[in-house]
């Protein structure tokens, strides 16, 4: 392959226009360093917290990404060529690449990761067997502090993430109800994950109707949203509930203000606390080896929402923030 196409960023995007900001170039073919491998995707992940990369903003806990440079995201594929030791031409791996046909990555700054090719479908490595299934099993059971016959609420529950909190959730004994856009969302947490409430967060009067689903209060909230479903939610929390924040999709371009009920987490005796997959990436054995059990017998579902083709990427990355996605968002690359 004598050239590569990569996405690069061009202007920071305004809302969802992606196309006008980030554009498809072609480049050289890489080759590799010492300590650096060339990745040929096969997939790539798309996360809606790569959201705020895209913005001038440096109070967040990645910076920014430079215009003119290209896109970054985790890259699942082969190995092309290898200058690192323990990974050689062939091997399936995972890293924080580039949206493009071929990474060039160092192999200890991306986190570079030789997977297990006997999973049946190479696409978990992205989901529950990678970032997404790490954050939602710190999320619940460390930082929820989730125990049987709590009462636990996950938003964006149709999601990559929030959909594997809600099912963790439910195999320690919680009692679990999730929050989603639209009927079909509803339907699938009811129908397919069998939650105990499925609650459209377009619908009218949304704090009422998590009151009728928790009268006892909610123990543990995982949110993923932030904005005014924030504000529906505290008011409905348990004394000495706990709140994990893994996300907050309401706006990742610009800073949110404090939530409208913001005595709520005094009033209540909350806990509220931040974290980040990169946080605990270190322990990514462990916690796959405890997820693969779970999804090898089928307690963990996860679609995926695949794009086929590299240049349709911004196609598949709006449809994150469009609500359109049910599961993992993903783009097949070849």
């Amino acid at each position: 392959m004598s050239e590569n196409r990569v996405w690069t960023l061009q202007a920071y995007p305004e809302g969802l226009d992606f196309a006008s900001a980030i554009h498809l170039d072609q480049a050289p073919a890489p080759t590799p360093a010492e300590g650096q491998v060339t990745i040929a995707a096969d997939w790539l992940s798309l996360d809606a917290g790569t959201r705020m990369w895209m913005t001038p903003r440096t109070d967040s806990y990645q910076p920014p990404i430079p215009l003119g440079s290209a896109v970054p995201g985790q890259v699942l594929g082969r190995v092309l060529e290898s200058r690192a030791p323990g990974f050689a031409s062939g091997d399936l791996v995972r890293a924080f690449g580039l949206w493009a046909d071929v990474s060039c990555v160092d192999a200890l700054a991306s986190g570079l990761m030789k997977l297990d090719s006997t999973v049946t479908d190479a696409r978990l490595h992205l989901g529950p067997l990678g970032m997404n299934g790490w954050t939602a099993l710190v999320g619940i059971e460390e930082v929820g502090r989730t125990k049987a016959g709590d009462t636990v609420l996950v938003s964006a529950a149709a999601g990559a993430t929030g959909m594997l909190a809600a099912q963790i959730a439910r195999e320690l004994g919680a009692r679990v109800i999730g929050i989603a856009g639209g009927p079909a969302k509803c339907a699938f947490l009811a129908e397919q994950l069998g939650l105990e409430a499925a609650i459209d967060h377009r619908g009218p009067e949304v704090e009422a109707t998590i009151a009728q689903a928790a009268p006892d209060g909610i123990d543990v909230y995982f949110e993923n949203v932030g904005g005014p479903l924030l504000d529906a939610v505290l008011p409905n929390m348990a004394h000495y509930g706990r709140i994990a924040i893994c996300g907050l999709m309401a706006n990742y371009a610009e800073a949110q203000p404090g939530p409208r009920r913001f005595d709520q987490i005094l009033a209540r005796r909350l806990q509220v606390t931040g974290f980040f997959s990169p946080d605990f990436a270190h322990r990514g054995p462990e916690l796959t080896a405890r997820l693969r059990s779970w999804t090898d017998a089928g307690r963990l579902v996860t679609p995926f929402d695949e794009t086929i083709g590299l240049e349709n990427v911004l196609t598949a990355y709006a449809r994150l923030f469009t609500g359109a996605n049910i599961g993992k968002v993903v783009v097949r690359v070849r």
